[in-house]
């Protein structure tokens, strides 16, 4: 897991310090401040997660409010709110039928769209029974990512990344 990601320009796009305190804030809002459960749910995603991809957290355990409202997290009762997960690269949008931008960026798997993506049920199945809430799953490409992070300003917790196989090749040689 890391705290930081970056432009590929090299700039950070959010530092150490705000990923801290959005992983305190996810931890205590969606996983009961039990930090164990939330390595548990990292787990899960690291082993249902091919090399190559990034996966990250955005949404109402971010901010702390519903988005356009001032309504906070579980503002209906404890596991009302979802926890919005995306994929970004790698050939994640290959697992999805429903589209926002074909081919590009999903529509998320949810209740509202159950059948967006049949390969993903049985991980957000699981994660769902692990959070006791709605886990919805995505995908986007990098090039999208990028231009929401920029344009968009919206906050978002990096929860894993996985390097591509021939780079995890060269950091362990150069680590060597």
């Amino acid at each position: 897991m890391t705290d930081n990601s970056q432009h590929e320009d090299g700039a950070d796009a959010l530092d150490a310090e705000s990923q801290r305190e959005i992983r305190d804030r996810v931890t205590k809002l969606a996983f009961g401040n039990d930090p164990a459960r939330y390595e548990e749910f990292i787990r899960v995603l690291s082993e249902a997660t091919p090399a190559g991809v990034d996966v990250i957290l955005r949404g109402s355990s971010i901010t702390g409010h519903k988005h356009g409202s001032d309504a906070p997290f579980d503002a209906e009762g404890p596991g009302t709110s979802d926890l919005d997960v995306t994929f970004v690269g790698g050939d994640m949008v290959m697992l999805f039928g429903e589209f926002h931008i074909p081919g590009v960026h999903s529509v998320p798997l949810s209740d509202e769209h159950p059948y967006a993506s049949s390969a993903l049920g049985p991980l957000r199945k699981r994660l769902c029974e692990m959070t006791g809430r709605p886990v919805n799953l995505q995908a986007t490409t990098s090039l999208v990512q990028y231009v929401r992070d920029i344009t968009m300003d919206q906050p978002y917790l990096v929860l894993l990344k996985k390097p591509k196989e021939d780079e995890e090749a060269t950091d362990a040689s150069r680590d060597a």
